[in-house]
């Protein structure tokens, strides 16, 4: 999606020009962020600015760092990574979307955390929403809005929660491994979204290891408890196409559009990224399959077990037809009755009682009714 160059003049102007309901000025951002973060005075985890500017022969790094401070790296030669985490702080991004000149929507989107994956480019930056993924306790996943923007020389990520999802490339960029101090800024993007990408590896594998043990459980003890399992099981992997799906648009659109930001000898690492997805997608669609058909086989299994009982009790009242047929002859109330007068007449019934029903028993065994 293409988008006209936002402009850095005035800020309030240019709200006010789009309409009543889209202006964001730092005290509307703030009601916003406060509405949807309604815990936000008394929340544990402050909002924290990490600031990171590296040449290819030197780094420096600032956890901590003010705007200004910010604002005035972007001007050194280099490239800055500008990286805030715990987004709740409305004031904050509406004066860093001053600083940066970005377009009064998209700093309303920074603070809205319910954002659909995409991209969209403007004349001086583009603007990628992504959603990472992380297994919590008891199989469950957390999934958390992360957004990036790619400048000429910057590139700012806003990060819902607090996962360390990019200590390895802190740390590549630390110790000077493999290209990424040699590159540009659409490099650093390439490694934070190749880095959330292979994340969902992860996911998928625990979902994948969650989906055998349950069909396991299945086979062997088919009951109520399995069924709440596969239904947010569902639920997971619904969650997991939902990031995934479009993020496979927004990634291709980094080949098929162009754009000065994408330098040509990066497009080839962003193809990369889109293959990767296009497994992604392949494996999320068969866990899928595989989740939608446990149902089907949850379903099976209790009427297997179900067929297995009504099995052993129509076995049960067939074998006491015959016996109670006998145990009703010798009790109806005639006055002449031969057998009553014998006086092993009791046993010889027991007896015949007996042999009926073993006969019975290896008939159903010989015929694998039991």
């Amino acid at each position: 999606m293409q988008f006209p160059q936002s402009e850095n003049k005035d800020y309030s102007k240019l709200c006010g020009k789009l309409h009543p309901q889209v202006c964001y000025n730092k005290g509307n951002l703030a009601k916003e962020s406060q509405a949807q973060h309604p815990n936000t005075p008394a929340r544990r985890k402050q909002q924290r600015v990490t600031l990171t500017h590296y040449t290819e022969s030197h780094i420096q790094e600032v956890r901590r760092a003010s705007i200004e401070e910010c604002a005035k790296s972007r001007k050194a030669e280099g490239v800055t990574w500008i990286h805030i985490d715990n987004v709740h702080d409305g004031a904050a991004l509406a004066k860093l979307g001053a600083e940066f000149g970005l377009h009064p929507l998209v700093v309303a989107d920074l603070a809205n955390m319910n954002q659909r994956p995409k991209l969209e480019i403007y004349d001086d930056y583009l603007y990628l929403v992504v959603h990472l993924l992380s297994p919590q306790e008891k199989g469950r996943l957390k999934s958390e809005q992360i957004s990036l923007i790619l400048g000429g020389n910057f590139v700012l990520t806003f990060q819902q929660g607090q996962e360390n999802i990019f200590a390895r490339i802190r740390k590549e960029l630390r110790e000077d491994k493999g290209i990424l101090r040699k590159m540009g800024a659409d490099y650093l993007v390439y490694a934070l979204l190749d880095a959330i990408v292979d994340s969902y590896f992860a996911v998928l594998e625990t979902v994948g290891e969650t989906t055998e043990r349950l069909e396991e459980k299945i086979m062997t003890d088919p009951s109520s408890h399995i069924l709440r399992e596969i239904r947010r099981l569902k639920r997971d992997m619904l969650e997991v196409r939902r990031a995934i799906w479009p993020l496979r648009e927004a990634v291709l659109s980094f080949e098929r559009t162009p754009s000065p930001l994408i330098a040509k000898r990066t497009t080839p690492y962003f193809r990369d990224v889109y293959n990767h997805i296009i497994q992604l997608i392949d494996s999320t669609e068969a866990l899928r399959d595989i989740t939608s058909g446990m149902i089907d086989i949850y379903l099976t299994s209790i009427n297997n077990r179900m067929n297995e009982v009504m099995k052993t009790l129509t076995v049960i009242a067939t074998i006491f037809i015959p016996l109670t047929f006998i145990t009703g002859i010798y009790g109806m109330n005639f006055r002449y009755m031969p057998e009553l007068e014998w006086p092993s007449g009791y046993f010889l019934s027991l007896a015949l009682m007996g042999i009926i029903a073993l006969g019975m028993l290896f008939y159903f065994r010989k015929k694998n009714w039991l």
